[in-house]
């Protein structure tokens, strides 16, 4: 049974302020995420502390950083069901995690951040290794 969502607008919004789209369906998932190219960013959100507390402002201190993803999208776990399962089979190869982040480059996954990359961590530690993966990854294809 998913979340009640007014209990998630809130962190629904905190992810659009930061021009993250929001994909709500499997046919949103699959438009965003079916024949991409260049570099994307997905964010699987939650309602867990470490999502509120470390994930989501992380997400906020790298997206300042110079060298980002191109596509920001974000599908909500105990939400949004059917996206939140349709975005994890672009990126099966990893265990399913809430919250995660996943940067894609042409499709392919190329960094994933699970949550116990995420649990007990700072923002600012979480965020330093996500620009490094964003310079590492997309520094020339951006």
């Amino acid at each position: 049974m998913p979340y009640n969502s007014a209990l998630v607008a809130p962190m629904r919004e905190e992810m659009t302020r930061m021009g993250i789209q929001e994909l709500t369906t499997a046919a949103a998932v699959d438009a965003a995420l079916g024949d991409q190219r260049g570099t994307m960013l997905v964010f699987v959100n939650s309602v867990c502390g470490c999502a509120a507390g470390n994930a989501r402002p992380a997400l906020r201190l790298a997206l300042e950083h110079g060298v980002k993803p191109r596509q920001l999208a974000t599908v909500f776990a105990g939400q949004d069901l059917e996206a939140t399962a349709r975005a994890r089979q672009y990126f099966s190869d990893y265990q399913p995690s809430s919250p995660s982040m996943a940067l894609l480059r042409d499709g392919e996954v190329v960094h994933f951040v699970h949550r116990h990359q995420i649990e007990g961590r700072s923002p600012q530690s979480i965020a330093a290794d996500l620009t490094s993966a964003f310079d590492r990854h997309f520094g020339a294809a951006v």
